[in-house]
């Protein structure tokens, strides 16, 4: 009798467990992310060869590392919109330093530091001042572009002085096999993953963004939170924009054109509330991951990329559809 009902009560849970997951936007994400994968890989013969799927996981990964910083912004309550403008920024300081003669452990740094400057003068309106994200972010975004371009002069750079290989190597190159970006990609997710849910900082972010005021009236130090929410955001951005120069082995100043909207749809889709208190590190990557897949079967079938932002646009209007019927139904 103890046996029958122990087997019963391990049952229910197990049932539990998995309506649990199969409840999880992320887990459908990832379905429709294999189930495109195996479509593919029948319908092409291109798509599981070792060099289409390298390049796959590189540029995924480029997506999947800003929008892990982007989760964060958007679990706090706000937007950020200039991190394709901070993505160009930090290549041309980068791309600019190296040919100027520095070597790349200063150029780096000096790049990263550029990138956090826009997060942090984006933190700053929005906390200190009380600015909307939307707004400040937008205008920053023109901001920082316009300066990459003065930075630059327009001009393309692909001459990276002295440490030119490394670079190269650093963002086009490959560890075990494994592509570079991929790997900071998968070490920031771990790292972000523990953050996020065993740390004070990760609290506080989800706290802002799931109750705002209730946060202030805990005590919580809601601005300096927000002020390193968006520096984060930028550093994740600064990052992309260094691995992305390595990979294509020069600097122009379109690089990260309406990249924040890739990475906005990648971590909504991924299970991001834009209403804040909401998202994963996981589900940016997945979402990150299913919109190369989607650009990388156009390019395979032969469909113009032009329809490429018409998929995106679509999956974030389902993704965001499906969170509000969830949240309708918790409410019934």
């Amino acid at each position: 009798m103890t046996t029958t009902l122990e087997q019963a009560i391990s049952h229910s849970q197990h049932r539990s467990y998995l309506s649990r997951i199969m409840g999880l936007q992320v887990f459908w994400v990832f379905v429709a992310a294999v189930l495109a994968c195996l479509a593919l890989t029948l319908i092409t013969d291109t798509f599981a060869t070792e060099r289409n799927l390298f390049n796959v996981t590189r540029n995924f990964a480029f997506v999947g590392i800003i929008a892990i910083g982007m989760t964060a912004v958007i679990a706090s309550g706000g937007i950020d919109l200039s991190v394709g403008a901070s993505v160009v920024l930090s290549a041309v300081v980068v791309g600019a330093s190296m040919q100027a003669g520095f070597p790349i452990w200063i150029a780096i740094p000096l790049a990263i530091g550029a990138a956090l400057f826009v997060g942090l003068v984006n933190g700053i309106l929005i906390a200190f001042v009380g600015m909307p994200s939307f707004v400040v972010t937008l205008g920053t975004l023109s901001v920082t572009r316009s300066m990459a371009l003065v930075l630059s002069n327009n001009k393309m750079i692909y001459e990276f002085g002295p440490d030119h290989e490394k670079l190269l190597q650093l963002g086009g190159g490959a560890t075990f096999g494994i592509p570079n970006p991929l790997i900071a990609m998968v070490v920031l997710a771990i790292i972000m993953s523990f953050v996020f849910k065993w740390t004070r900082w990760g609290q506080y972010v989800f706290a802002i963004g799931g109750n705002e005021n209730a946060a202030i009236l805990t005590g919580l130090p809601v601005r300096r939170m927000k002020v390193t929410v968006f520096m984060f955001s930028a550093f994740t951005a600064g990052v992309t924009g260094i691995l992305m120069v390595g990979w294509l082995g020069s600097v122009t100043t379109n690089l990260g054109t309406a990249m924040e909207l890739t990475v906005i749809a990648a971590a909504v889709i991924g299970g991001a509330n834009l209403a804040g208190g909401e998202g994963t590190v996981v589900g940016a990557v997945i979402g990150a991951l299913l919109i190369e897949v989607i650009r990388n079967s156009l390019i395979l079938l032969g469909i113009s990329t032009f329809w490429q932002g018409a998929f995106i646009g679509s999956f974030i209007i389902i993704a965001v559809a499906f969170d509000r019927i969830r949240n309708w139904r918790s409410r019934d």
